[in-house]
């Protein structure tokens, strides 16, 4: 039955005539002497007719299965078989379970499910180990945790256990994951090199250093303290739980380190803004002929708003011949265009093979105080490329800079209508920067009191108050300034533009009434 997941084409008989016959030692110098006049003349007397090709039966040429059609196509026979009372093998519904986990098929793993009879599927920790780690890849994890619990013999092994913990952990449900490993020291199930990383994963999402420290002592315990796998996710655990002096320790005690080493140390100086030494280890993994991955590399090219250090990255990008990774081009056009090198930046997007939403938002973003900005975006709805929530703010900010203030209320009406987006506060405050560098200060105080769905926050009263310091309006400028002050109490700088406001139109009262409202808080 396993043997029927491979592709099976249709077999092509060839129907060929052949003639034996016993030759004489006379016969065979007859034909030798036939060849010697062949040599001799081109169109030698055959003492035979000469004989017609021999006819072919070739059937048409199947179509070609993909991998899920053949899975398909042997779950349907299973099922047929089932439905006839044939009993099924265990290791076959094993072995498919295996299948549908390789494929990500998890209809056609449920469709099995239904088939295992349940005293089978309690009995083989092998069909309940599988089932049970489906389910969980594919984030179905109440099915999981119900065939968990009805295994009979799940602490045999860590494998089941590590499948729970696993699924938990990628949906971002940490403390059910740190449940499951504590459950399972409970009940005696000896943890294995797969269960540590996992768990230290949780332990990181939650930020329970802590925990992460007891579940290292464990790993030492194990004696799995040497094991590059499992120190790679302490590094990682210690980085993301805020002790970075922890995490360089760990990670010079690998003693054969590899990409994934690299760059959990790296990553993990960039977390923590320490630019210098994300720099060190970067240049020491090339030093040691480790590649480092295009996520690292986008990562360091997004910490240094440097154009030699890009420059000099972008080379040995070049040199690596991986120029065109998406990931990297991406952020070498954010450099670039913060840099102000927007000819290099265009250069890199119009070469790239293939673009994604961060590209076009990358670009949009650069030119943001270009025209060039409106083009690319209608060259992006063009392509089929679908803006996101960062494209509307990018593309919204420039038509602010611009003063395209029909354009952006169009936009704005686009993303909502046709896109679908809700607004967020940083779309909120575009609109407010929209109308205020226009001028449009009753329009801009109007769209907050009457058309924004969510309570006005800090950015969108502060992008308000500058338009109002800018174009010299006092009354909606001293309503700006009064709800900042509520909002951040403690931020100087809305006091100094509201100062600003009445020192322009010679209120000095005023000018002294919010100059002792910042002595009084302290500023």
């Amino acid at each position: 039955m396993v043997a029927l997941l491979q592709a099976r084409p249709h077999t092509i008989p060839w129907i060929l005539h052949f003639h034996c016959s016993s030759k004489s030692k006379k016969n065979r110098n007859q034909k030798q002497l036939q060849r010697r006049q062949f040599q001799h003349h081109k169109k030698p007397a055959l003492p035979f007719p000469r004989s017609s090709p021999t006819p072919l039966v070739i059937r048409h040429k199947p179509l070609i299965q993909t991998k899920v059609d053949a899975l398909d196509s042997v779950v349907k026979d299973l099922e047929a078989s089932v439905k006839n009372g044939m009993v099924i093998d265990s290791e076959i519904y094993s072995s498919l379970l295996e299948t549908c986990y390789q494929l990500k098929s998890i209809d056609h793993g449920i469709a099995i499910h239904s088939l295992v009879p349940p005293n089978l599927l309690r009995k083989s920790t092998g069909i309940s180990s599988k089932l049970l780690r489906l389910y969980a890849a594919s984030g179905r994890m109440e099915s999981a945790h119900q065939v968990f619990d009805e295994m009979s013999r799940r602490n045999e092994s860590a494998f089941p256990w590590n499948s729970l913990i696993s699924g938990y952990a990628e949906l971002g449900q940490y403390e059910d994951a740190l449940a499951l490993y504590f459950q399972m020291e409970e009940e005696g199930v000896e943890p294995d090199r797969f269960t540590f990383p996992r768990v230290l994963k949780a332990c990181a999402g939650i930020g329970l250093i802590h925990v992460g420290q007891a579940v290292h002592r464990d790993v030492v315990r194990k004696g799995f303290g040497n094991d590059g796998y499992v120190l790679n996710a302490l590094v990682d655990m210690y980085s993301k739980c805020g002790d970075i002096v922890k995490a360089r320790q760990v990670f010079d005690n690998i003693a054969c380190k590899d990409t994934i080493s690299w760059n959990s140390m790296l990553t993990g100086y960039i977390r923590h803004g320490l630019s210098v030494e994300a720099l060190q280890v970067f240049r020491g993994m090339i030093q040691e002929g480790f590649d480092p991955d295009p996520v690292a590399i986008s990562t360091i090219l997004s910490s240094f708003w440097s154009l030699k250090i890009a420059a000099q990255i972008h080379g040995w990008v070049l040199r690596r011949g991986i120029e065109w990774n998406t990931s990297v081009v991406n952020a070498l056009i954010a450099v670039y265009s913060s840099l102000g090198k927007l000819g290099g930046a265009s250069w890199l997007f119009h070469r790239m093979p293939e673009r994604d939403v961060v590209s076009w938002n990358s670009i949009i973003s650069g030119h943001g105080k270009h025209p060039e900005a409106l083009l690319y975006f209608e060259q992006m709805m063009k392509s089929g490329t679908s803006p996101d929530s960062i494209t509307f703010v990018a593309i919204l900010s420039a038509c602010a800079h611009l003063g395209s203030v029909k354009d952006g209320e169009r936009l704005f009406r686009l993303m909502r209508n046709k896109y679908m987006i809700d607004p967020r506060m940083e779309h909120y405050a575009c609109m407010i920067n929209l109308y205020g560098r226009a001028g449009l200060i009753d329009e801009a105080f109007n769209f907050i009191v009457e058309r924004m769905e969510i309570e006005a926050g800090p950015t969108v009263w502060g992008a308000l108050l500058y338009a109002c310091s800018i174009h010299g309006n006092i009354e909606i400028g001293e309503i700006a300034g009064q709800k900042l002050f509520e909002l951040e109490p403690d931020n100087r700088h809305n006091f100094e533009l509201l100062m600003k406001i009445h020192t322009n139109a010679g209120r000095w009262e005023d000018v002294e009434r919010v100059r002792q409202m910042m002595v009084d808080r302290g500023l």
